[in-house]
């Protein structure tokens, strides 16, 4: 199974919070699956730490870096074709 993670599941995992489930940590430790954080949870990570917002033990992109290679956890980049396939959800129109 593919799994993308969004910015808390990815600081949960890897703070070990218990606000992550144990159902959820599980899938997300399975070795049969794929685990991906998108460039755009680190984005956000940076600017709400740059914001202040986030406190971190590192700077952020070594954080990021590091916390995936610990867990496994692959990047997802955000190409333009991706983008374009936003206009095919209608609910963000409305």
């Amino acid at each position: 199974m593919k799994i993308l993670l969004d910015t808390c599941s990815f600081l949960w995992l890897v703070t070990d919070s218990p606000q992550l489930t144990i159902f959820a940590r599980e899938v997300f430790k399975n070795v049969d699956n794929a685990v991906y954080l998108s460039v755009i949870s680190a984005w956000e990570m940076m600017i709400k730490h740059g914001l202040g917002k986030l406190p971190l033990p590192d700077d952020p992109m070594s954080f990021i870096e590091i916390q995936r290679q610990l867990h496994h956890i692959e990047s997802l980049s955000l190409e333009e074709s991706s983008v374009s396939q936003l206009i095919k959800l209608s609910f963000l129109l409305r």
